[in-house]
């Protein structure tokens, strides 16, 4: 075990499934407290700005933390 899986309780801190300025074709499941879209990417969160339940976008990612990702509409996902 290395010092820094020690220090850091052996978190996931590796590798995230998303990346800051690449679009994604995500669904809209949930809404946070703040009111944005929640979607999540091979479970990943990622909130969405002025994202809605039931709402399918392409949604382009701003910033990726250690926990969640946040992302605003680029265009509706046409069915």
């Amino acid at each position: 075990m290395s010092y820094g899986e020690r220090r850091f309780g052996g978190g996931n801190f590796g590798a995230k499934p998303v990346e800051t300025g690449k679009e994604y074709d995500v669904q809209i499941t949930e809404v946070s407290r703040q009111g944005d879209g929640i979607a999540r990417v091979q479970g990943f969160v990622i909130f969405v700005k002025g994202g809605k339940v039931g709402q399918s976008s392409k949604v382009k990612v701003t910033n990726v933390g250690a926990r969640f990702a946040t992302a605003e509409v680029v265009a509706p996902t046409t069915q």
